[in-house]
């Protein structure tokens, strides 16, 4: 079953789609995944590799729900506005949206971040308490700092390639810390990351997997996307073994 999910934030509407899986639910409701994507994506993200996702682990029993932060995709709010912080405050509306839904577990509910995503999972996980954490490639706010020009912001927009970023959204880098804040949350995790990712190098996913105390599992030849079939195809069977508890 997918049906379209909305929940509010700050008076403004993220939207987004619900995959539920078919057949007998489990007593205690089915376990879930929230998915967070990356920066200037949305809810499909790269060749579609959201939602084909959300349906593997619908078949496999697992339910999902893959959103747009405010300003990106068609929830409400504009790009300029964003942050990483309200990121994180739209990750924990989903978290507060999903736990309250009849036919979900809300002592299973998971996190998936990718990119920015995953830097945003990062630090969100010690609010939300996710019952597993994936993160798909995580990005370090240094991908982002060559953006303050001799240790300066803009005065008001920067014109990134037709996005309009805020000031506000570079002058938070410097002081984010995601490895300090997923080394405090201590939870189950496991960080894929291609091993040809020239975006966010694979040397990030190990600094990330040591602070969170798991597994970094590579993939062979994938760029950032995990742009091949054959990277997809190991990306949602390995992906899907972890939050199956395996």
């Amino acid at each position: 079953m997918e049906q379209f999910a909305t929940f509010t934030v700050g008076g403004q509407r993220l939207y987004g789609m619900l995959h539920v899986p078919e057949g007998e639910r489990p007593a205690a409701g089915w376990p879930s995944v929230i998915m967070l994507h990356g920066f200037t994506g949305n809810r499909l993200e790269g060749h579609r590799i959201f939602p084909l996702f959300s349906r593997y682990l619908a078949a496999r029993g697992v339910a999902s729900l893959r959103f747009d932060f405010r300003g990106s995709g068609e929830s409400e709010g504009d790009f300029s506005e964003m942050t990483v912080a309200r990121e994180v405050e739209d990750t924990e509306a989903a978290f507060a949206y999903l736990r309250g839904l009849p036919m979900l577990d809300p002592e299973r509910v998971m996190l998936l971040g990718f990119s920015m995503g995953g830097l945003v999972a990062a630090l969100a996980a010690e609010r939300v308490r996710p019952h597993r954490l994936a993160l798909w490639a995580p990005a370090l706010p240094e991908l982002w700092l060559p953006l303050l020009r001799g240790g300066y912001a803009p005065p008001v927009i920067l014109d990134y390639g037709g996005w309009p970023l805020g000031r506000a959204f570079l002058l938070e880098m410097p002081r984010l810390r995601p490895l300090e804040a997923a080394a405090r949350w201590g939870g189950v995790a496991r960080v894929f990351h291609g091993d040809a990712d020239q975006t966010c190098p694979p040397e990030w996913g190990v600094r990330y997997a040591q602070a969170l105390g798991c597994d970094a599992v590579g993939i062979p030849g994938a760029g950032h996307t995990f742009d091949s079939l054959d990277a997809v195809e190991m990306l949602e069977r390995e992906t899907g073994r972890f939050l199956l508890g395996g």
